[in-house]
């Protein structure tokens, strides 16, 4: 971890551009609007390097936009400093936070799925990859990822702040 009084979220997923991105821009918006934005270092990744300098999916831009959320990442690959520069890895499934944890040295301890703070999930559920489907797969994972980051959001501001 830094010495970085904000806690760090690092938003994964596959390739960064679907699922990633539209949590780091929820979160980043949900944040803002309650005014306390200031507290969180926010970022998103890959597992793989396919997408890398990519903007993310025109999909992903439609939803947010529709939503007033903006994206503001192009995409990258986690790297192994990821792992002591970020406090928690949020990752959209099971196969990418175990790829975290074994591939680029981030502790288990400090991956959770995202869906683990949706009410309406299991803490296993994890957020579908919608990328070969439709348009309405995206505003599914939309609604998903927003009452994640609402549920994490509560849950860091219940935490004290780092000094």
């Amino acid at each position: 971890m830094t010495s970085d009084a904000r806690t760090g979220l690092l938003f994964l997923c596959l390739g960064n551009i679907c699922r990633s991105p539209l949590a780091e821009g929820i979160f980043i918006h949900l944040a803002t609007e309650r005014g306390v934005i200031d507290r969180f270092r926010v970022d998103s990744a890959g597992t793989g390097g396919w997408h890398v300098g990519n903007p993310p999916d025109p999909r992903s831009v439609a939803v947010a936009e529709k939503n007033g959320v903006r994206l503001p990442s192009l995409a990258r690959q986690l790297i192994r400093e990821d792992a002591s520069a970020f406090d928690l890895v949020l990752a959209m499934d099971r196969q990418n936070a175990e790829n975290a944890a074994r591939e680029f040295g981030i502790d288990p301890s400090r991956i959770r799925l995202m869906r683990s703070f949706d009410p309406l999930a299991d803490a296993d559920a994890e957020v579908p990859d919608p990328y070969y489907g439709g348009d309405r797969g995206f505003d599914e994972v939309y609604e998903m990822l927003v009452r994640a980051c609402d549920g994490l959001l509560d849950h860091l501001l219940s935490q004290p702040p780092r000094v």
